[in-house]
């Protein structure tokens, strides 16, 4: 391990954006120390991403089993072993950890582990040694947050982090927010045999997404027997004899086992000396310009820690594009419309671009199409419900053809395996008619981005009105 020293670049954090910078740069031929707290990888590989995913197919398989008869397996379904699941959701863990470590020391980057502290515009401190860099990026990721007054004990007051590590399914849960992180644990708990309700303070589950994908969602999860109070705010939680019992400000009640707070996550900055070394902040974020530079012209942030989509994969393409012009490139801004998204729920919920209501407020006239994919033979065959809705420009030529897509919406088992070509299609500027003339491999839910942009081309296949 190194004791102090100069580098080109230091990197104060090793989650997904931290890490991906230090390895661009190591790939440009910069000399980097990358620091971390805990273990490299940060949240999405040891608290996010990647642990929910794992219980998340856990759950897939624990349905799978309720529900074989009707494909004609005859099976049988004797329960949930959480410590077995816990034990496989680390096994995935650590195989990504130590591949990942791999490729980090095969860069040769230097991974100082200990606790950070930005000392100077050009340095950063670990304990009594002080590292110095020509460029120190910033990127200490988010942790999860609760409401005032809402303390979390990590028994019967959880948050995500509590959740990953528990090692029961609760009999009965409340989950306040439905945003990813609630819906997910709704829709994992659900598998497992809990009893499960949502409430979130807005109109839908899944705030950030369309409407129309929302209530597809809220649908599914009725069927499912998942409960949900939308447009309620929390206001107070006690303790009862075996759980907690939950006031909301309309004066309704629940009670469950236990209470995950699920509101979102705030960035880890405070005490960090960003502010002491003029970073300019807004509530705990690092305020930064498009190309992720902070007022501080040595400095760079990336991931959590700023404004943007917290998702792993924009950590990434932040991480890489700051090491890209640190190096001197030639680099774009991001258009984070453009960066798909996914919710790993019963069933997913996946997009990219804009929605309904945001082409809306920009004054944007649209065209859309809502193609169900129960018409689809492959969502058939894996007797999944959902839809893909494509929103287009309005037509505005001789030709009546719609202009470029805005935004793919889609709801369904797997379709977040799909959202890439709806990437390629978005951030080409594609129109209907482009997408219209390619063809999809028969049978695949692939071909229900295809349909979608036949329709809306004004030459449906498989599909009626």
């Amino acid at each position: 391990m190194a004791e102090g020293g100069h580098y080109d670049i230091v990197v104060l954090g090793g989650g997904s954006g931290g890490y991906a910078c230090a390895l661009r740069a190591a790939e440009l031929g910069k000399r980097v120390a990358l620091i971390e707290k805990d273990k490299v990888g940060g949240t999405c590989l040891h608290r996010g991403c990647i642990p929910t995913k794992a219980l998340l197919h856990a759950a897939e398989v624990a349905d799978s089993s309720r529900e074989s008869e009707k494909f004609g397996i005859r099976t049988s379904f004797e329960g949930i072993d959480m410590p077995a699941v816990l034990s496989y959701q680390e096994s995935v863990v650590d195989r990504l950890w130590k591949g990942l470590q791999s490729t980090i020391a095969s860069r040769k980057i230097d991974t100082i582990i200990g606790d950070g502290r930005l000392l100077s515009p050009t340095s950063v401190s670990v304990g009594d040694a002080v590292y110095t860099g020509d460029h120190i990026v910033l990127a200490t990721g988010s942790a999860p947050k609760s409401l005032p007054g809402l303390p979390i004990d990590g028994d019967r007051i959880i948050s995500s982090d509590d959740a990953l590590r528990l090692d029961r399914v609760p009999k009965s849960a409340i989950i306040l927010g439905g945003g990813v992180i609630g819906v997910e644990f709704a829709s994992v708990w659900r598998s497992f045999g809990a009893d499960v309700m949502i409430v979130e303070m807005l109109p839908q589950l899944l705030p950030l997404e369309d409407e129309a994908s929302a209530k597809v969602l809220q649908r599914a999860f009725r069927r499912r027997g998942i409960g949900f109070q939308l447009g309620e705010r929390f206001q107070s939680v006690s303790y009862t004899d075996d759980g907690v019992a939950v006031t909301l400000e309309n004066g309704k009640s629940a009670s469950a086992e236990v209470l995950l707070v699920a509101v979102g996550r705030g960035p880890v900055s405070a005490g960090l000396g960003y502010e002491e070394n003029g970073v300019a902040m807004t509530r705990g974020y690092v305020e930064v310009d498009p190309l992720c530079r902070t007022s501080v012209p040595t400095i760079s942030a990336v991931g959590d820690l700023i404004a943007t989509p917290q998702l792993a994969h924009v950590g990434f393409a932040e991480g890489i594009g700051v090491a890209e012009r640190v190096a001197g490139l030639d680099v774009r801004p991001i258009d984070y419309d453009g960066v798909p998204r996914i919710t790993y729920s019963d069933p997913e919920v996946a997009s990219v671009g804009i929605t309904s209501a945001q082409a809306a407020q920009r004054g944007i006239p649209v065209t859309e199409v809502n193609y169900p994919i129960g018409a689809n033979g492959r969502s058939v065959i894996l007797q999944t419900q959902g839809q893909a809705k494509v929103i287009a420009e309005a037509p505005s030529g001789p030709d009546g053809q719609p202009g470029r897509v805005l935004g793919i919406h889609l709801v369904g088992s797997r379709v977040g395996e799909l959202i890439a070509e709806g990437q390629l299609i978005y951030n080409w500027d594609a129109e209907p008619a482009d997408v219209a003339a390619l063809i999809h491999p028969h049978p695949t839910q692939s071909e229900i981005i295809g349909e979608a942009h036949l329709a809306l081309a004004g030459k449906p296949l498989h599909f009626h009105a």
